[in-house]
């Protein structure tokens, strides 16, 4: 047993020194990009392996000077639309390899508040004419044509290649000015492997920052060290049974958030964010009273492997979010799961040594119940929220304080454990143990 306990502590340790790391080396990859200051024009990217698509930011009080017209919130869209689209298409162009034109296309404009001044806003898409995307240049002098002191933000907020995926990831590619009318963009030199990279980051920040994923797990891992026998908890007869108990339920929990994931993903399945929140609050209720007494034999494995369905869901959402092409999806689903299943072996290294631990003295059936009974406050709370059924969450913040400092956390659990382990221990592996 001590081998096993030492083996376990060993895992912990790498583990965390993972997660220290991981976040830094994915985050140095990209430099964020603001928004744009007042008046001035956005150029937004987002590359795709066959295509370019994207919109381009017009203020219209600037537009009106380059123009020479009373421009208002009403003409933009009515009595100047086909001027103001043809005018502003004549201005966009790109060029790939060999001085080889691409095609620029215009949809259908809008007006939109940006920063607190109205800007005419074109979807836009750019092709080229072999159907593969590589670097090309883009040349654009809408507005500082005319208006000399006029600048242009060029931004690419999306690119899966090289590991550009959310808003936060977004690079300023540069700035079109009186004097700078063509930017080259790159747009072929990045790799499956950087997006890969970047997906995993993307599912470790998200399990990492989720407090209700992580309490789901945590409320199954506190009876993972016992067992059931007459519908009470009584300690494992060893540390083995207890470590094969954590991985049933980290297996269940793979397999049926995975299986939710991929179906989502692929537009399979499809539920409101709100309902799905809502059960996964309630999922983690349900883990939280059968940490207190078992509703049913192996129940852990049970409940990870259904609840873990609906997690799925809800971590198919965020991918959605992401506005990925197929081309890229199982790239994208594989780097995702990893970051989730990698994160979740970190919480099971940090938390496990010392709950089996503690399960082997005096003081784990108070332990267990009070975190049960914490979690089961938490779960209350967010279902009360998601189902709008009262304004906010009043334990929120208590919340994000332990979200943001799980090595404290677990170092008290690591404490706790020690001292009981002196002071309190157990004298038979089979005493009863509580509730």
């Amino acid at each position: 047993m001590k081998r096993l306990l030492s083996a376990l502590f060993a895992l912990s340790a790498f583990l965390s020194a993972f997660l220290i790391a991981v976040p830094l080396l994915v985050g140095g990859l990209a430099s964020p990009a603001g928004a744009h200051p007042m008046s001035t024009s956005a150029v937004l990217l987002d590359i795709g392996d066959d295509r370019v698509e994207g919109e381009v930011q017009l203020p219209v009080d600037r537009l009106a000077v380059a123009v020479d017209r009373d421009l208002t919130r009403d003409s933009v869209l009515g009595a100047d639309r086909a001027f103001l689209k043809k005018y502003t298409a004549a201005h966009i162009s790109a060029v790939g390899d060999e001085d080889r034109a691409w095609t620029v296309t215009l949809g259908t404009g809008s007006v939109r508040t940006i920063d607190g001044t109205p800007h005419l806003v074109y979807p836009l898409e750019i092709r080229p004419p072999d159907g593969r995307v590589t670097d090309f240049v883009l040349r654009y002098d809408v507005i500082v044509e005319e208006l000399l002191t006029h600048q242009i933000i060029a931004t690419v907020r999306h690119d899966f290649d090289r590991g550009i995926l959310k808003a936060g990831d977004a690079r300023t590619l540069g700035i079109f000015d009186y004097t700078t009318k063509s930017l080259e963009v790159p747009a072929g030199g990045g790799s499956w492997l950087r997006g890969f990279a970047a997906t995993a980051g993307l599912g470790i920040e998200h399990i990492g920052e989720g407090a209700d994923h992580l309490l789901f797990l945590l409320m199954l891992l506190i009876p993972a060290p016992l067992v059931a026998t007459g519908g009470r908890w009584r300690s494992a007869p060893s540390v083995r049974r207890a470590v094969g108990r954590v991985v049933h339920v980290v297996t269940a929990f793979a397999v049926g958030h995975s299986l939710t994931l991929a179906l989502a993903a692929a537009g399979v399945l499809h539920l409101p964010s709100r309902p799905v929140e809502t059960l996964i609050a309630l999922s983690i209720a349900v883990s939280a009273v059968h940490a207190v007494r078992p509703l049913v034999a192996r129940g852990e494995a049970l409940i990870a492997g259904g609840f873990g369905l609906v997690h799925g869901l809800a971590f198919a959402s965020l991918i959605g979010d992401l506005g990925l092409d197929r081309g890229s999806l199982v790239t994208t689903l594989l780097g995702f799961n990893l970051g989730i299943e990698l994160t979740q072996l970190l919480v099971v290294a940090l938390m496990m040594p010392s709950l089996v631990v503690l399960a082997r003295t005096a003081v784990y059936p108070a332990f267990r119940v009070v975190v049960a009974v914490v979690g089961l406050v938490f779960s209350v709370s967010w279902i009360l929220e998601r189902a709008a059924l009262v304004p906010s969450d009043p334990f929120e913040g208590i919340q994000t304080w332990l979200v943001e400092h799980p090595l404290l956390v677990a170092a008290t659990v690591a404490v706790l454990a020690v001292v009981a382990r002196r002071t309190a221990p157990r004298t038979s592996a089979d005493a009863h143990d509580g509730l």
